[in-house]
């Protein structure tokens, strides 16, 4: 049986059986050996004779953004109209073959906004060269998944599940458990929080079913079982969870649900599309709403601008530095010059992040959005 038969009667299998109390360790192996079948499927094939042709591009500008979604929702025309790139499109499916790049420019940024191929279902099992659209994705800042309004709900459903299939979770946090496998001392238990969907004796079946990845070299055991490991649950998270923990390959990104193609449907289809957390609605072929979809964009890639200023001079507004939300002086001053965080005798700010202005600050001061900048060098 094939590895894709495997994942097949599992899921088959966590398919029909119930969910209660006498079945959640069942389910727990199970799914912990689903995690283990997807990610040798997704492992490269060592009797390959030659490499495969990929498409990723560059990365270049201040943020990457990824437009997924299936053929024919309008992810070429997006790119046309937010950009200077012509992709083409055309009303037959998969006119686009391979990454297009593009470059939005938004309040001084540069943002990054990549046209991948369309998906098709059982993209993770590499149909469609799927396995490279999702290999592009999983290096962006933020995903754009393009829906077409008319069916969105199912194409919605199906992106999701062949992205968490592959180790995407979308708009998630990173689950707080900590984990580190030893060499001996058997299994170290704790939580802080009361556990509500894991126990001990859950978390011992999962850990002998499926490895860390380089655990097999640290406790020179079988490449499947880990039998010596420190786990400490910080908050009460499900078995999933715990198995994404374990494998530690998962990437935790926000997405940006687009609602393509308005123009077709009611005025109350668009209003519940349009309540929906993360959905932004928009026409292509109308133009529609697509001034407010940037101002969701820069708020999930959460970018500030940073504006600099001479001494005796006025600030310069056209040049800004872009910095991700949180950056203090000291990423600041490495981005104008690595050695003048050495040179750094104190910095004047003026704007929101500052109690007066100007305000002089250390190199641990949090910069906020639009602020302004003068650097005193020793």
């Amino acid at each position: 049986m094939g590895i894709l038969e495997k994942i097949s009667e599992i899921e088959k299998e966590i398919a029909r059986t119930q969910k209660n109390k006498a079945t959640e360790y069942h389910l727990g192996l199970l799914k912990a050996k689903l995690a283990k079948y997807r990610a040798q499927l997704l492992e490269p094939s060592k009797s390959a004779s030659s490499k495969g042709e990929g498409f990723d591009v560059m990365k270049s500008g201040d943020a990457r953004v990824a437009l997924i979604g299936f053929p024919s929702v309008g992810k070429s025309t997006f790119l046309s109209l937010m950009t200077s790139t012509a992709s083409e499109a055309a009303s037959y499916e998969f006119t686009t073959l391979t990454c297009i790049p593009g470059v939005i420019e938004y309040k001084g940024a540069n943002i990054q906004l990549l046209d991948l191929p369309g998906i098709i279902e059982g993209a993770a099992q590499g149909k469609g060269r799927g396995r490279q659209v999702i290999a592009v994705a999983r290096t962006a800042d933020v995903i754009i998944m393009m829906l077409d309004a008319t069916k969105g709900e199912v194409q919605r459903s199906l992106l999701e599940k062949e992205l968490e299939s592959v180790g995407i979770r979308l708009n998630k946090h990173k689950p707080n458990i900590y984990f580190k496998p030893k060499k001996g001392g058997g299994i170290s238990f704790n939580s802080t929080v009361t556990l509500t969907q894991c126990s001990e004796k859950l978390v011992q079946l999962i850990l002998h079913e499926y490895r860390a990845a380089g655990a097999q070299v640290a406790l020179n055991r079988s490449p499947s079982e880990i039998f010596n490991a420190e786990v400490l649950f910080r908050e009460d998270c499900s078995p999933d969870e715990f198995i994404d923990v374990i494998v530690g390959n998962r990437v935790y990104m926000p997405c940006l649900y687009v609602y393509n193609k308005i123009d077709q449907i009611s005025m109350e289809e668009v209003d519940r599309l349009a309540r929906k957390p993360n959905s932004v609605v928009i026409s292509c072929g109308m133009k529609l709403n697509l001034d407010y979809l940037l101002e969701m964009l820069w708020e999930y890639l959460a970018l500030t601008c940073i504006y600099t200023k001479k001494r005796g001079q006025r600030p310069d507004f056209t040049d800004a530095i872009i910095l991700r939300k949180g950056a203090s002086v000291e990423h600041v001053c490495h981005r104008i010059h690595r050695s003048l965080a050495s040179q750094f005798k104190y910095a004047l700010v003026w704007g929101t992040s500052t109690k007066y202005s100007p305000q002089r600050v250390g190199l641990t001061h949090t910069m906020e959005h639009e602020d302004v900048i003068q650097i005193v060098k020793k």
